[in-house]
């Protein structure tokens, strides 16, 4: 069974996935565990996966085209 994580931080994804009971599983190929970085998705040069609501207010939102690309590719 194969899990595609797509997060903004992965080195904080890979630890854990790496000394737990599902290293076990990845060692007995009962899992493949993939994550990837939503960064290398970004479309501009500052690698920025957020942007600012439409039509203003506070906060930021994710931008789709870094998830969409990303999800294109698995």
């Amino acid at each position: 069974m194969r899990f595609d994580i797509i997060s903004v931080l992965p080195d904080l994804l890979t630890s854990p996935f790496a000394h737990s009971i599902l290293q076990r599983a990845q060692k007995k190929g009962v899992a493949e565990i993939v994550v990837h970085n939503l960064r290398d998705y970004a479309t501009n040069k500052q690698k920025s996966v957020d942007d600012y609501p439409y039509g203003g207010g506070s906060g930021m939102i994710m931008s789709i085209e870094p998830f969409a690309l990303c999800i294109e590719k698995l």
